[in-house]
């Protein structure tokens, strides 16, 4: 059994292995191939806070896990499952969705990396907005405590009952419905005013805000739109004649996020039916997940943005339908929609109830895509009826909150030193 190789007490462990590689050389090296004007400013965002470093250090948690043992059950894991990648976005139809929306670093992997390092966003978060240390263990313990009763309910269903569940908890006042009602108010049109100005000849053009927003040299501009056509293949034919509608404008450079920063991404304005009908794509670079070092048992991916396309709409249950892929100059591109209706939760408001509500939620959204992309009874059995793996996983959650509060005061000293150059406040 499963439990005799791996037993679920064994999950609370955490210690750094002897001659654990320097968390802030791994750092350095995993940005090694970014652009390098950028780095400082990723170093910058990863240096406001221990969790936001934490979204920025995904590879060496990544080294981490890959030293602990594993059950052997694989999913299609998120690969960066913590509390500010799961969100709300809307979905074809107009309603809004809530599920994880972030898959840069999803792979098929242990279905246990995702759980811990969800839980350790969770203590992180939890930390950030004042929470004791009860409430970030209750809080993790009822994310597992979820996670293992819906993995039993999915397991049971028929496989088209999963490919049709949504999660609904949006009820007012919890911190879901904030999220929702957020993302009702990004629209097309508001992300049109924030990022782009109206000119008396030019028409709409995306402001120049260096470095978070500049336009792009006339190759670039020529060679994204041109990526366009290649793109435009990979999504559904019902999708392609709207696309075919829409005229691009204009092309911008953007930094996006904290672990993005340094990797090539585009935002194209389009117009479809005048001017109060404006599309925004993203055309983002994607580079190898920073598991697939770690993962012995893998298939070669012969496009990142195939890979993260893929996967995508592999865990969600309803996603963007203008989500795609493309190449520019040799370098793979994720193509979607730039922040239609999307929202997420930031870690202050996760204080007191809202930590804990969040978390039931955060576990239930994950036992969706593990079983839509595992062996859903399998890993039902594993969890079991018990809470140990629950206190297990609270166990490491705080260990591992503790190891990323002492690998981010190495990082700020790093910073101080000259060591690591940093841009703070961009």
């Amino acid at each position: 059994m499963l439990r005799d190789k791996v037993g679920r007490d064994a999950h609370a462990n955490w210690a750094p292995k002897k001659g654990r590689n320097d968390p802030v050389a791994t750092i350095l090296v995993s940005s090694s191939d970014r652009l390098k004007t950028l780095v400082p400013i990723k170093m910058g965002r990863m240096a406001a806070s221990p969790f936001a470093f934490f979204r920025g250090a995904a590879p060496l948690m990544a080294a981490d896990l890959s030293k602990l043992p594993v059950t052997g059950l694989h999913v299609q894991i998120c690969g960066d499952a913590h509390v500010r990648n799961l969100g709300a976005y809307a979905a074809p139809e107009g309603h809004l969705v809530f599920d994880i929306n972030d898959f840069d670093e999803t792979i098929p992997g242990p279905w246990e990396w995702d759980l811990k390092r969800l839980a350790t966003s969770i203590v992180l978060a939890g930390r950030e907005a004042g929470e004791n240390k009860n409430g970030c263990r209750d809080s993790v313990e009822e994310m597992v405590l979820n996670y293992r009763t819906s993995m039993n309910r999915f397991a049971s269903m028929s496989v088209c009952e999963l490919a049709k569940v949504e999660i609904r908890r949006g009820a007012k006042g919890t911190p879901v419905h904030a999220v929702l009602q957020k993302a009702s108010r990004v629209t097309p049109v508001d992300t049109l005013n924030k990022l782009a100005v109206l000119g008396r000849r030019t028409g709409h053009r995306f402001h120049d805000r260096p470095p978070v927003l500049r336009h792009v040299d006339t190759r670039t501009r020529r060679e994204v739109i041109k990526s366009l056509l290649a793109y435009r293949k990979t999504i559904s034919v019902s999708h392609q004649w709207v696309l075919q509608a829409y005229e691009p404008v204009d092309v911008a450079f953007k930094i996006v996020g904290t672990g993005s920063v340094g990797t090539r991404d585009y935002v194209v304005l389009l117009f479809g039916n005048g001017v109060e009908d404006p599309l925004i794509l993203q055309v983002k670079e994607e580079v190898p997940s920073c598991y697939a070092p770690h993962l012995s048992r893998r298939t070669p991916v012969k496009h990142e943005g195939r890979r993260v396309a893929e996967a995508q709409k592999k865990i969600q249950t309803v996603t963007d339908p203008l989500l795609g892929y493309t190449t520019i100059d040799g370098r793979h591109f994720l193509v979607r929609q730039l922040a239609d209706h999307k929202a997420s939760i930031n870690p202050p408001d996760l204080k007191g109830t809202a930590l804990h509500e969040y978390a039931v939620v955060c576990g239930e959204l994950l036992a969706k895509g593990h079983a839509r992309t595992g062996d859903a009874a399998a890993t039902a059995g594993y969890c079991g009826n018990s809470f140990r793996l629950d206190t297990a996983l609270a166990k490491f959650a705080k260990l591992y909150a503790d190891q990323t509060e002492s690998d981010y005061e190495q990082f700020k000293k790093a910073i101080t030193k000259g060591r690591v150059r940093a841009v703070l406040g961009k």
